[in-house]
């Protein structure tokens, strides 16, 4: 997030996503030589830096504090208007605010995880020109989590989704998932199981950040030689993209999907 083409946010979408890293300069060395991506400084300080893709903004990759206990993960950032009140709304709803909202550059921020454990964050500010789905930003932001129907109650309540006020995001349930939209095209979606079924105890709550990629077999060994593990993923939904599941050297999860 930085002041380099600031616009406002759609209130409760996705407006970024980040990786905190143990290392920066190897984290960027990873992404890099698997993604192809360049980075340049953020407004938010030295020890964060944005990722680039034939010029545009892809991610955020920042150096994790020593002092902050938490695994290396990459987290899926909300717009909100105001930090503070939906920090109330996560711990009103039984949730956990881990971190902040602190001060960040521009804006406030703030990591927090719902009630099955699935972490995530929420941004109050201006955004990069950036949207799931579109240009060189991530392809797919997906939830997967015990009780789908569940969790979307959890975000809607706490994002303001299927709100009447304008100038939110909308939700359906299609396919036994939920959908979110920014009124324009998908944000994210929510898997977790079919509406009165039980809920799945081995599913582990987790936001996943789906990166879209021109070869997947270049990006897979890239990731392989530079000191991480690639997974292919087994087909879904007909006629969706090949995917793999590739974790960094510092622990971090993605997917990359052909596009």
């Amino acid at each position: 997030m930085s002041a380099h083409r600031p616009t406002p946010p759609v209130r409760g979408a996705p407006c970024w996503v980040s990786l905190l890293a143990r290392d920066l300069e190897a984290a960027q060395g990873f992404y890099s030589a698997v993604l192809d991506w360049r980075f340049r400084p953020a407004s938010l300080g030295e020890e964060f830096s944005i990722a680039l893709l034939d010029g545009e903004p892809v991610a955020g990759i920042g150096a994790l504090a020593q002092s902050l206990q938490i695994a290396v993960a990459w987290t899926a950032y909300f717009a909100v208007e105001d930090a503070d009140d939906t920090a109330g709304r996560i711990r009103e709803r039984g949730a956990t605010v881990a971190v902040g909202p602190l001060k960040l550059g521009p804006g406030r921020a703030a990591l927090a995880a719902d009630r099955d454990g699935a972490t995530f964050g929420f941004w109050e500010g201006q955004t990069l020109a950036w949207s799931v789905g579109q240009g060189n930003a991530p392809a797919c932001l997906e939830l997967r989590t015990r009780d789908a129907f569940e969790a979307a109650i959890f975000y809607a309540e706490v994002f303001g989704w299927a709100s009447k006020e304008p100038g939110g995001c909308d939700v359906t349930y299609e396919h036994d998932q939920v959908i979110v939209r920014d009124g324009t095209h998908i944000v994210a979606t929510l898997h977790g199981g079919a509406v009165e079924s039980a809920p799945d105890p081995r599913v582990r709550p987790r936001w996943h950040v789906h990166f879209p990629v021109r070869d997947i077999e270049k990006v897979t060994a890239a990731a392989v030689a530079a000191g991480g593990t690639a997974t292919p993923v087994a087909p879904g939904v007909e006629g969706a993209g090949r995917q793999a599941v590739i974790r960094d050297p510092d622990g971090g999860i993605f997917t990359v999907t052909a596009s």
